[in-house]
């Protein structure tokens, strides 16, 4: 599943928006969602699974965190296509002035 496939969903959203701040238990995300336990534990799988956080067991808690590695790879192909298409759409703009003066 691609990062961008991960973010699609806005439970992920908002469990990467909790984590972003500081390292958080499980439980304490899953109280965050009127969704059953095991359901948040699937996201927080999927988003394991990209790469987009990090868990670590403390005692009889799994703590989990944002790792903003796969962020800054979407962040970058993001600039790289918004860079294109405004210069597209700077040389059309050129271009209706040119032909409509």
């Amino acid at each position: 599943m691609t990062v961008f496939e991960v973010l699609a969903d806005p439970t992920r959203r908002r469990i990467l928006e909790l984590v972003a701040g500081q390292e958080q238990p499980a439980g304490w995300l899953a109280e965050n969602f009127d969704m059953s336990g095991p359901a948040v534990s699937k996201h927080l799988r999927v988003l394991r699974d990209a790469g987009l956080v990090s868990v670590r067991q403390a005692g009889t808690q799994r703590l989990y965190r944002l790792d903003p590695g796969p962020l800054s790879e979407a962040e970058q192909w993001i600039a790289t296509t918004t860079a294109t298409w405004s210069a597209n759409l700077d040389a059309l703009e050129a271009h209706l002035d040119q032909t409509n003066p």
